[in-house]
């Protein structure tokens, strides 16, 4: 991982406007919760945000909710307020084994232990292969594992498997926060590969009479957990959409700051592409001491921008010096799991941008977002 030293030249400018609860648990399929959704556009242009719906038990399912969209934008009722969501259905219900945590009991008969399912899904359109490619975390017998799927239009998913890591690579199999980029790009070893963001769960233990969160801070950075690319060669995967399983190359990128989200990071939107490069909205992860919590800290998630360099995105030339966006609403503050602000979705509101000449633009978007593990918000985000 290159040092990261902000362009002088191209700083960018983010404003940051809350629109509110988008999505809040309905029914018994999320009654602990609705979280963390995939957001992107149909064919048709039509917006679909596919949420985690949290059922008792902590059992989660991908539920895919549609907004009609008109001319690049949200359509209107006839007030002129926007139209709402309506339900779709499941893209995933835990079904594979890797996604159900099940045992047989006195009985002989298989029962669930809680702790399971299809969760945190981002979902990109990759021209090159004329698919939608869906990235889980599935929650299942070996703990959390990256899975993938297909769709031609995104509504109806295939399966396709667990990500292949070589453990030559040296990393912990427990991996999540994955996301691909929508273009293919030259690797670090000059393939042409389809590129995923993902996050190997690196876990440090208290040691030398510190605690847990001591010895994480206490360790270099890049220890920690960190953002990592894999790359999957673009041959192979037109090949066989199989082979998209078979991570060829991981190489570090970004890790845990020192101003915020010094604890761990991770990525949280599919990347966007822009003038300077790719876009992407990751979060950050502090713990602050805190007298009313058992383990003496109390989390906080909160979320930046990245900027990559549009051809080696491996190099990152811009990242927020503070966060853009940190818990501070109640619905943020307070929830299954408090202190929370999570980005997973991302949709540019091409009717509210503007480009004002051959370097600069004004570009919008409307970014969705886990609100305390409870709910779903949606900010806008304008950048220039």
């Amino acid at each position: 991982m290159e040092k990261l030293t902000n362009s002088t030249t191209s700083t960018p400018t983010v404003h940051i406007e809350r629109l509110g609860v988008v999505f809040s648990p309905r029914g018994q399929f999320q009654a602990e919760g609705v979280l963390n959704p995939a957001v992107y556009r149909d064919r048709e242009g039509h917006l679909v945000v596919m949420m985690r719906s949290v059922a008792v038990g902590n059992q989660s399912r991908l539920e895919m909710m549609r907004q009609i969209w008109i001319d690049g934008k949200p359509a209107t009722d006839a007030s002129g307020n926007e139209v709402a969501f309506t339900r779709v259905g499941f893209a995933h219900v835990p079904q594979a084994s890797y996604e159900r945590r099940r045992r047989i009991n006195a009985e002989g008969k298989s029962e669930f232990i809680g702790g399971e399912g299809c969760e945190d899904a981002r979902v990109t359109f990759i021209p090159e292969l004329d698919r939608y490619l869906m990235c889980y975390t599935s929650f299942g017998p070996l703990g959390p594992r990256i899975s993938l799927s297909w769709s031609y239009d995104g509504y109806k998913w295939h399966r396709i498997g667990l990500l292949n890591i070589p453990a030559a690579f040296g990393l912990d199999p427990d991996d999540k926060d994955a996301a691909f980029f929508p273009e293919s790009v030259i690797s670090p070893s000059g393939v042409r590969s389809i590129v995923m963001y993902h996050r190997p769960m690196v876990n440090i233990a208290a040691h030398d009479g510190m605690d847990v969160v001591q010895s994480t801070l206490a360790a270099e950075p890049t220890e920690r957990q960190c953002i990592r690319m894999a790359y999957i060669p673009l041959d192979s995967v037109l090949a066989d959409i199989k082979n998209i399983l078979n991570v060829v190359e991981s190489q570090l990128v970004f890790a845990p700051l020192a101003d915020w989200g010094s604890f761990k990071c991770g990525a949280g939107t599919a990347p966007v592409r822009i003038k300077k490069g790719w876009l992407e909205v990751f979060h950050g992860v502090d713990q602050f001491p805190s007298a009313t919590r058992p383990s003496g800290y109390q989390g906080r998630y909160a979320a930046g921008i990245i900027i990559h360099d549009g051809d080696e995105p491996h190099k990152i030339t811009y990242v927020s010096p503070e966060p853009i966006i940190k818990p501070e609403t109640k619905e943020e503050l307070e929830g299954i799991v408090n202190n929370v602000v999570f980005p997973t979705g991302i949709v540019e509101r091409v009717d509210l941008g503007k480009n004002i000449g051959k370097d600069n633009e004004v570009r919008v978007f409307d970014v969705f977002y886990g609100m305390a593990d409870r709910l779903i918000g949606r900010f806008r985000m304008t950048i220039s």
